[in-house]
């Protein structure tokens, strides 16, 4: 059982990690950070496949955890899909590295390796290279930002070929769902 015990924390530890040679950023305000993101860019996984206009609120729950409230339009399903989680920092309060838990005691990392000095776009990684994001505040970026993006993930070791580029303007006849129009959990 102890054996068991140790594995199952190791386990969630490795989950948390970074990947090698990817630190978070320093400086890190949360309350900056707080809002709405639209997701660009990812690497593609069965929990977001087929989903278009995908957002991400970020907010403060009462115990300081933050609260995370993801959307994304399912056009197979013609209907809104929603996943809310909650969110703690891994280190210190001022470094980008926070775990992330959709359902209950299984976390898995989330590490801002890049984010603007404005707060307007963001890189994200996972504990390792198979997971990647790129958030902006606006529903676009610039080709510029873009490739930035491609450039650094590139240099970093992430497969380029699998990325996808997420459709942001409701072209599937979706109206847009904004994060006041989320129920509350």
């Amino acid at each position: 059982m102890r054996y068991l015990v140790v594995c199952f924390t190791l386990v969630l530890a490795c989950c948390s990690g970074t990947p090698r040679g990817i630190p978070a950023v320093e400086d890190f305000n949360l309350n900056r950070y707080l809002g709405d993101w639209y997701e660009i860019a990812r690497l593609d996984h069965s929990f977001e496949r087929g989903l278009t206009n995908v957002k991400a609120n970020y907010s403060l729950n009462p115990d300081g955890s933050v609260k995370v409230i993801n959307t994304g339009f399912s056009v197979e399903g013609d209907t809104w899909k929603e996943a809310v989680g909650k969110a703690y920092f891994v280190e210190e309060k001022n470094k980008g590295h926070l775990k992330v838990s959709f359902f209950g005691p299984f976390y898995g990392s989330y590490v801002i390796f890049k984010l603007d000095k404005d707060y307007q776009y963001a890189f994200i990684t996972g504990y390792n290279r198979n997971y990647l994001w790129l958030l902006s505040r606006t529903p676009s970026v610039s080709e510029a930002v873009k490739a930035d993006f491609i450039n650094t993930v590139t240099e970093l070791g992430f497969d380029t070929d699998e990325i996808i580029f997420v459709q942001q303007d409701l072209s599937d006849g979706a109206e847009q769902r904004t994060s006041a129009d989320t129920p509350a959990a």
